[in-house]
């Protein structure tokens, strides 16, 4: 039986805009009230300006209220396993604590992560404020 937000993911990845790399990802992401919010890939010539399908997910869950998340599913189209990036993963960790379950798709089975695992010693409101300190700087 595969998982319901793996499922949701995957029918994001019909709505990718990948002409250059042709490498489709989705992204399903629940929130701490259990509503689900997808996003796929969007690429641009400009790479740089490409959207990638997690931080899609984040953006209509903040867009809605939502700041509050308890896990996340990723796939690709070829079922290979594919995890967020580091700069996903920062944009994970500005609204969810380490313990976010992350699932990524292979097919017939999930490798599953925490975010901590994935990103440890991340970037936080609480080390911005700490370095502030250690210079004597108010934030």
């Amino acid at each position: 039986m595969t998982d319901s937000l793996i499922e949701r993911a995957r029918e994001a990845l019909d709505s990718a805009h990948v002409p250059y790399s042709e490498y489709r990802v989705g992204a399903a992401l629940r929130t701490a009230d259990g509503g689900v919010f997808v996003g796929c890939n969007i690429e641009n010539a400009n790479y740089s300006n490409s959207l990638h399908a997690e931080e899609v997910a984040v953006a209509e869950a903040v867009k809605t209220g939502h700041r509050e998340f308890t896990r996340l599913a990723v796939t690709s189209a070829a079922r290979d396993g594919v995890t967020p990036c580091g700069m996903c993963r920062q944009t994970l960790a500005e609204f969810a604590d380490e313990d976010l379950e992350i699932v990524c798709d292979r097919g017939e089975r999930v490798d599953t992560y925490t975010l901590g695992e994935l990103l440890p010693n991340t970037i936080s409101e609480k080390t911005l404020d700490d370095a502030s300190r250690q210079r004597g700087e108010d934030r």
